[in-house]
C-alpha cells in the first residue's frame, strides 16, 4: 500500500470514528434534555441551545458566511426550529429511547420526499424501508387491540417528518448558499425563533439548575455545533450511506443511555418496532447504488439532536 492510500485510509477512519462520537452525543442528550425539561420550558430551551450554538458557529465560519444565504437560511431555521420543538415537546411526554427511535424515521422518509421534490419515482428498496419502518412505530406506539396514538408519540412521529423536510431543504440550497453560511444563518433563524416563541407561547420557566446549564451547553456546544462542523469535516472522508448508517446508531445509544441512567425499560412488542425501525433504515440506506448521485445525496444529514 502506497503512502498515499494509507494516508486515506487513515482519514476514512478518523472521520467515521469522529461521526461515530457525534452521533454518541446525538445519542445521549435524549435523557440529559428530558431531565432538564423539569426545570425549564421548552421554548426557552430550544432558544438557549440555538443562541449558543448560533454564537459558536458564527464564530467559528463568519469569514464565509454570505448575505445571499439569508432565505435559504431562514426557510432551513424553520424547519430546524419545529422538528426540534416536536422532539422536545415529545421528550417531555414520553422516553427518550422511543422518541429517539421516532426521529429515527426521518432517515427513510428523506428519499420519498426527495422523489416528490424532484419529480422521480421512488425505488422499490425506499419503499419497502418505509413501510417496515411505518410497521415497527405501530407496534412501539399503538396499545395491543387499539388504534390510539398518545401525543407523545405523535409529536415523535411529526419531528421525524419534519426532519426529514429539512435535511431535503437543506440539501437543494447548500450548492448555492454554500454550508458554512446555511449552517450559521439556519441555527441563527431557530434562535431568533425560539426567543419569540419563548416570551409568548408558555409561560417562562426557569430553574437554573446544573442540569439545565450542563442541558444548554451540550446541545448547544456539542450537539448542534460540534455536529455541524464534525460532519462537514467526515463527510469529505466516507460516503453518504456509511454516514446514514453510523447515525441510524442514535436510537440505540439513546436507548442503552436511557436504560443505564434510569432503568427505563421497553416491552417486547417496543423491541420488535424498535429493531424493524432500524431494519427500515437499513434497507433504504443498503440499497443497490443509484444511476443517479441525488438520492444518495439527500439521503443523509440528519440533525437528529
Amino acid at each position: 500500500m502506497t503512502a498515499r492510500g494509507g494516508s486515506r485510509l487513515q482519514s476514512k477512519a478518523g472521520a467515521e470514528l469522529a461521526l461515530i462520537l457525534v452521533t454518541v452525543i446525538w445519542g445521549s442528550t435524549f435523557v440529559l434534555v428530558k431531565s432538564a425539561l423539569a426545570n425549564i420550558s421548552t421554548y426557552l430551551f430550544l432558544a438557549l441551545r440555538f443562541t449558543v450554538a448560533a454564537i459558536a458557529l458564527f464564530a467559528i465560519y463568519r469569514k464565509s458566511v454570505r448575505r445571499k444565504g439569508a432565505v435559504a437560511g431562514l426557510a432551513a431555521g424553520t424547519l430546524l426550529f419545529v422538528a426540534y420543538l416536536f422532539q422536545t415537546l415529545a421528550l417531555d411526554l414520553s422516553t427518550p429511547s422511543k422518541t429517539a427511535f421516532l426521529t429515527g424515521l426521518s432517515i427513510p422518509m428523506v428519499p420519498l420526499l426527495s422523489s416528490l421534490v424532484y419529480q422521480n419515482r421512488p425505488r422499490l428498496f425506499e419503499v419497502a424501508g418505509v413501510l417496515v419502518a411505518s410497521f415497527g412505530m405501530a407496534l412501539m406506539t399503538l396499545p395491543p387491540g387499539r388504534f390510539q396514538v398518545s401525543r407523545g408519540d405523535f409529536l415523535g412521529f411529526l419531528c421525524a417528518v419534519v426532519f426529514a423536510l429539512h435535511i431535503v431543504v437543506v440539501s437543494h440550497y447548500t450548492p448555492v448558499a454554500g454550508f458554512r453560511t446555511l449552517a450559521v444563518m439556519q441555527v441563527a433563524a431557530a434562535a431568533l425563533l425560539g426567543m419569540g416563541s419563548a416570551l409568548v407561547a408558555e409561560p417562562v420557566r426557569f430553574q437554573a439548575t446544573a442540569g439545565v446549564v450542563s442541558a444548554v451547553l451540550i446541545t448547544g456546544l456539542l450537539a448542534t455545533a460540534l455536529a455541524f462542523t464534525t460532519m462537514t469535516w467526515a463527510q469529505r472522508y466516507t460516503t453518504p450511506t456509511r454516514s446514514a448508517l453510523i447515525f441510524s446508531l442514535e436510537p440505540v445509544v439513546a436507548w442503552v443511555t436511557s436504560w443505564l441512567l434510569t432503568g427505563e425499560t421497553m416491552s417486547m412488542r417496543g423491541r420488535v418496532g424498535a429493531g424493524l425501525i432500524l431494519a427500515g433504515v437499513l434497507l433504504v440506506e443498503l440499497r443497490p447504488a443509484p444511476g443517479s448521485g441525488r438520492n444518495e445525496t439527500n439521503s443523509v444529514g440528519s440533525a437528529s439532536q
